[in-house]
């Protein structure tokens, strides 16, 4: 089990039930696959430094979590085929 750090941008115009309902479905990802979600820090809408699919807002989720690679591969993939998630990107979290 590693540590990891998912940041994921979501339309802007979602409604708020939409939106918690994408941050749930990450987190029961997490939770499936034997994990634990430790932190979720929204930090809401905020503009983004160049355009992405013409839109210039999104909607920023910062989700810290510990779990295997598999839940992992299988976050990028319902992000890839989400039509709510705009760009998202996950990273280990180095050990000091």
């Amino acid at each position: 089990m590693r540590k990891y750090e998912g940041a994921f941008i979501l339309y802007s115009n979602l409604e708020e039930d939409v939106r918690n309902a994408e941050i749930e479905k990450i987190k029961n990802i997490v939770t499936s696959f034997n994990g634990t979600v430790d932190k979720v820090n929204e930090w809401g809408q905020r503009r983004l430094a160049y355009e992405i699919k013409k839109k210039r807002d999104g909607y920023y989720v910062i989700i810290n979590f510990t779990s295997n690679s598999d839940a992992v591969n299988e976050i990028d993939r319902i992000c890839k085929i989400s039509d709510n998630v705009l760009r998202h990107m996950i990273t280990v979290e180095e050990t000091k």
